[in-house]
């Protein structure tokens, strides 16, 4: 299986540690976050991975490379302007291939065990939920023996946590151009086709300087 590692955004709550770095080279205990996703792909067996990149998204191609160091293949998704996310994977599908792929945002950190996502996709979709964070309290999704639906308003909610397992197909009739993801879950989950699971172990939404604290507090604890 393939991975993509979603690296194109701007980070603008991170300024100004972002106003000259990309985000995802942002370090926590002096290393960037993204190669804590990089290190613990590859450790999971991972091989082949795909990076979009927008916001001085050189500066993360000649960080990182052609990936041999790390012991993974990599290859990039330039983008100019950002695509959103549905809009940056359905650019990057020609390098993803026809089969499910990992999808990881590049702004999170956590300790999933990737190895998990390997296995065979039932429908269009398997999402990863996490508890509902305190920046984030409704959450996004309903989880019940292993599907996915959409929120009803009666609460019991849980959080998207950045990381999935997409099909392909999930983007037929797709057109390119930035548009969101969260549209095109819907209506595979309104169609019964997008599975999921709880993780409860750490994950952080690094989305401000006070949780890039959280980050190195943990890594400081080694977790």
């Amino acid at each position: 299986m393939k991975a993509m590692i979603l690296a194109a955004g701007k980070g603008e709550r991170l300024r100004p540690l972002t106003l000259h770095t990309p985000k995802p080279l942002v370090r926590a205990a002096g290393v960037p976050l993204i190669e804590y996703h990089i290190r613990a792909l590859a450790a999971a067996g991972f091989r082949e991975l795909v990076i979009n990149h927008a916001w001085l998204g050189q500066q993360i191609e000649d960080y990182l490379g052609d990936g041999a160091r790390f012991g993974v293949s990599i290859r990039y998704s330039a983008e100019g302007e950002p695509l959103e996310t549905g809009g940056g994977i359905f650019r990057a599908l020609p390098l993803l291939g026809d089969e499910p792929f990992l999808v990881v945002n590049g702004d999170i950190y956590c300790d999933y065990p990737f190895a998990r996502a390997q296995q065979p996709l039932n429908g269009l979709a398997h999402l990863v939920l996490v508890d509902n964070p305190a920046h984030h309290p409704d959450g996004d999704f309903k989880l019940r023996q292993g599907q996915v639906s959409d929120a009803d308003g009666e609460g019991g909610c849980l959080t998207y946590s950045g990381i999935a397992v997409l099909s392909p197909a999930l983007f037929a009739g797709c057109q390119p151009g930035a548009f969101k993801l969260a549209p095109l879950l819907r209506q595979a989950m309104a169609d019964n086709r997008v599975s999921g699971e709880r993780f409860d172990g750490h994950w952080i939404d690094v989305g401000t300087h006070e949780r890039l604290a959280e980050v190195e507090q943990l890594i400081g604890q080694g977790r």
